[in-house]
């Protein structure tokens, strides 16, 4: 499956879906004003590690267009890929994290464990098929030392 929609309007797309259940099958209210903005401390870290993914994309000069994982021209592994291969979906996740939390009620949290298993299954996929295709062992050597989405594998 060749991934089709940008991965960010995937996420505004939950969002959405996220308020919308917030606000028509609200389940139980878990967090009220003041302690609902604690949404803001994993919006801002996905915010961050975002931006820190896309710096570093553009320090090596390769593509940011998520739909062509083919036309990729470095592996990037430096900086905060040093500690994911996907940092911008995890900041996605976050953002979608941080939006659960900011709603304050259960239903909401349906939707990024969902997200999750989606852009794995429509995004990260094909794209590390891509990455494998074009970078060959120096990925597989990736792969092997990086976790998808967090933490060091070896």
């Amino acid at each position: 499956m060749k991934p089709c929609i940008p991965p960010p309007l995937l996420m505004l797309l939950a969002a959405a879906l996220m308020w919308g259940m917030h606000r028509w099958w609200p389940i139980a209210r878990v967090l009220t004003a003041p302690w609902n903005r604690i949404g803001v401390l994993p919006t801002a870290a996905g915010m961050l590690i975002a931006a820190a993914a896309i710096t570093q994309f553009r320090r090596s000069r390769t593509t940011l267009n998520p739909i062509e994982p083919s036309r990729a021209s470095h592996l990037v592994t430096a900086g905060i890929f040093d500690f994911s291969r996907n940092p911008m979906y995890l900041g996605l996740v976050l953002l979608l994290i941080g939006w659960a939390l900011w709603l304050g009620t259960a239903s909401p949290w349906f939707v990024p464990p969902l997200f999750a298993i989606f852009i794995y299954a429509v995004q990260i996929v094909p794209e590390e098929r891509a990455l494998e295709t074009l970078f060959g062992d120096a990925y597989v050597a990736y792969r092997q030392k990086v976790a998808r989405w967090i933490g060091r594998s070896g």
